[in-house]
């Protein structure tokens, strides 16, 4: 497997678009996120990892939030992506598929020699 290094900053520099991308379907709150992620090998993430980077999201115009009531509860705030969310996740989709051929296609080179 990879050195926990070099896995932590691959992490690191997807992580705000594989939000992005779960809040394509439909907004959700911050701790469902935490556990969406969790679900993915790899991508398991804390609540003190995901709040600031929803609010630096926001900041940055890419996600938008509302409170909604909650039924267990006090009202969470709730984060949907907003059109230029949207195509900063495009964009990202398009460089990562280009990315990841590229880096395969290295790695591929090296077996056969």
């Amino acid at each position: 497997m990879v050195a926990e290094k070099v896995f932590t900053q691959l992490r690191r520099g997807t992580l705000e678009y594989c939000v992005l991308a779960l809040l394509q379907g439909e907004p959700r709150y911050g701790f469902e996120l935490v556990k969406a992620l969790g679900e993915v090998d790899g991508l398991v993430t804390t609540e003190g990892t995901i709040y600031p980077l929803l609010a630096r999201l926001r900041r940055e115009g890419l996600v938008e939030t509302s409170w909604q009531e909650s039924g267990s509860g006090p009202p969470r705030r709730y984060y949907t992506s907003t059109p230029e969310g949207s195509r900063a996740l495009a964009e990202f989709t398009a460089d990562w598929q280009r990315f990841c051929t590229s880096v395969d296609k290295i790695l591929q080179s090296g077996r056969r020699g």
